[in-house]
């Protein structure tokens, strides 16, 4: 067998091409007239052949990559022998023999890396000496970017001490000293993207606490989920969670969004989909997203028919309840020419959040609903408790007794308790009660959420709300402390104002926002009485919650607010 490297053929043109595709990957093998690349010009679309049979020793190129003819995409050890690309059965014969002995090759390599990875185990200092500090398990999140390093070479670190700061669309994440040491090689910088397992960083003098394995590849994942029980997800989930998020972010053009009860997206790029010029010019002028189109073609490329046909289907398709209309993309202004301008970088949890507000916006049809409490004997109620509960550590807010009310509430109004089915044909009900309470954070607004609310009593709700708000500030949230509310409260009260129409979070239907509250003269029916008022804005999806059903909520909730003994019927 011969080492050989397989360059770019004659394609007809002079230009860069992109590479659009990369067929094979490091360790197949492969036959003679086997496609190794798929190169795209402006003029055509052209699949490289292998020249020979032969398994493939490393890539030299990638996908979006732009090569000329002559440029190297792989090296290839050749087959002995293979030099007639027409002698189909004794190829495929070879082929059939080589992956029959890559196997037990592949076997053996992987019990050495096995019986290695046991050495360096058995080898790892356990009190002292070096450690490689890698990261935790990062859970549901793929991977993260490096937006803070807080040491440098030769500092002294104690156990525990943040050492990094990563963030996701979904979460920020301190990493901490799993030892005390001293920091001997940074293997990382700003701006990097890693996951689990990755290295960040060589600690000398480490003691006390679970030394890294040195280990490499898919097994640092499991030396790093050790560090990861230590370095608990002191994680701020993002305000994509303020907006009721699960799922991915929506696409931020929304002139090119598709109905998602009409379609799904196979998340691959258009510019990455397998199709020639001619399709994707035809996809421009339709404003098509071939992301969206299957291809009917060999190995699944897209063809004008099948662009024809996917055209067919979407005008054909009836209206979801969830469908949104189409909005224009904005212009982009120079600021600059009306003055001096500076341009600041928002973090991810800024740029989620905006992405779902907007989503939220754009598909929801909301309505709010305007309505007071009288809560002039709650308040007074509140206070005495207050003196009483001084010494237990407990204090009353006014949220509190909000949370209760409207657990309360979303009891007796049902409806305000589901979710819309994706294609709004039908509703989800919940027989459980989480509430999300906003809060307000440097960093942007996120909502964790206060589990089974309408079982627990007004100290417990205190006590617990205290400790999310504490978590909240402290960068300490989990995404699992921002998932599964039902219902959402933002209150303003504590800053100001008399109303706002909140936007409700996906993909729950409501959401209760609260102003300031103020003394006003209420008619009893005798004279004008000084009573304290609580505004309340009731913000709800209209594809669910009619208007009569909104102005009934409130009322009630205002009725529970006036006389909390309510709660007790």
């Amino acid at each position: 067998m011969s080492k050989e490297t397989i360059r770019v053929p004659d394609v007809g043109s002079s230009d860069p091409v992109d590479v659009i595709e990369v067929t094979v990957k490091e360790g197949d093998t492969i036959a003679p007239e086997d496609t190794i690349v798929v190169l795209e010009s402006d003029k055509a679309t052209v699949e490289v052949p292998a020249p020979k049979g032969g398994k493939v020793l490393g890539l030299l190129v990638k996908q979006g990559d732009k090569v000329k003819e002559g440029d190297p995409l792989l090296e290839l050890e050749a087959e002995a022998g293979d030099d007639d690309a027409g002698q189909a059965a004794g190829e495929e014969q070879a082929d059939r023999n080589g992956a029959e002995e890559a196997e037990p090759e592949q076997e053996s390599k992987s019990t050495d890396e096995g019986a290695d990875s046991e050495d360096d185990e058995q080898e790892a200092p356990q009190g002292g000496g070096s450690q490689t500090v890698t990261v935790p398990d990062l859970g549901d999140i793929e991977g993260a970017e490096i937006i803070e390093i807080s040491v440098q070479d030769g500092d002294q670190v104690e156990a525990e001490q943040t050492l990094v700061v990563l963030e996701s669309d979904k979460a920020s994440l301190d990493i901490p000293s799993p030892a005390a040491g001293t920091v001997a090689r940074l293997r990382v910088k700003v701006g990097d993207k890693v996951g689990t397992g990755d290295q960040l960083m060589d600690l000398e003098g480490a003691a006390g606490g679970a030394v890294a394995k040195k280990t490499s590849g898919d097994d640092g994942k499991t030396a790093a989920k050790a560090d990861g029980d230590k370095a608990a997800a002191k994680a701020e989930a993002a305000s994509a969670q303020s907006a009721g998020q699960t799922q991915k972010p929506a696409d931020p053009t929304p002139a090119r969004q598709e109905s998602s009860a009409a379609s799904a997206s196979s998340g691959q790029p258009s510019a990455q989909v397998h199709a020639g010029p001619a399709v994707r010019k035809l996809a421009r002028d339709t404003g098509v997203d071939l992301a969206r189109v299957k291809g009917s073609g060999p190995k699944d490329r897209i063809l004008k028919e099948d662009v024809h046909a996917y055209l067919k289907s979407r005008m054909e398709a009836p209206a979801g309840a969830g469908t949104a209309a189409p909005v224009d993309d904005l212009p982009d202004i120079d600021f600059s020419e009306f003055g001096p301008v500076e341009r600041v970088e928002l973090n991810k949890l800024r740029k989620v959040a905006a992405r779902n507000l907007h989503r939220s916006w754009i598909t929801i049809p909301h309505v709010t609903q305007f309505d007071e409490a009288d809560i002039t004997d709650l308040e007074a109620f509140r206070k005495s408790q207050n003196k009483l509960l001084e010494k237990e550590g407990v204090k009353l807010t006014m949220l509190a007794f909000l949370v209760k009310a409207c657990a309360n509430a979303l009891r007796a109004f049902p409806r305000f308790n589901s979710s819309l089915e994706k294609g709004g044909e039908a509703l989800i009900q919940k027989d459980y009660v989480h509430i999300g309470i906003a809060v307000d954070t440097p960093n942007g607004l996120v909502v964790p959420v206060l589990r089974d609310a309408d079982k627990k009593g007004l100290k417990e709700i205190a006590l617990e709300m205290s400790e999310l708000a504490a978590k909240a500030r402290d960068r300490k949230l989990t995404p699992a402390d921002m998932k599964g509310a039902c219902f959402s409260i933002s209150s303003l009260g504590g800053i100001g104002g008399t109303a706002f129409t909140p936007i409700v979070n996906w993909p729950e239907v409501a959401i209760l926002g609260v102003s300031r509250s103020d003394t006003k003269p209420v008619w009893d029916g005798q004279a004008f009485q000084p009573r304290l008022t609580l505004p309340l804005s009731l913000s709800y999806d209209h594809r669910v919650i009619d208007g009569a059903d909104a102005a009934r909520f409130t009322t009630y909730l205002s009725s529970l607010l006036g006389d909390l003994r309510r709660v007790l019927l």
